[in-house]
């Protein structure tokens, strides 16, 4: 397994950031996903999931071979990208 770097993880997410706020507003607008507003959600949470482990595994790496700091730095990304996309659409 590969070790990342900071600079790897900054890159993923970012890469990520962009990718969740692209499918957000093409959920929200094409309404494809059911659920309603918490369904979307609860969708967009599951493919940032799909993605940052494959985005990891394309590294040679895991979500389970990363250091806690890291995995810290991910999960508040991950709420932040969220709490942006929910004050957005939600109305």
């Amino acid at each position: 397994m590969a070790v990342l770097t900071e600079k790897t993880i900054d890159e993923i997410l970012d890469y990520l950031e962009k990718s969740i706020t692209n499918l957000a507003k093409d959920a929200f607008e094409n309404l494809e996903v059911g659920g309603g507003f918490d369904g979307t959600i609860n969708f967009l949470e599951s493919q940032f999931e799909i993605r940052l482990e494959n985005l990891l595994v394309a590294k040679g790496s895991g979500t389970h071979h990363l250091e806690s700091g890291m995995k810290n730095k991910i999960i508040q990304k991950k709420q932040t990208i969220i709490q942006n996309i929910t004050k957005q659409y939600k109305n």
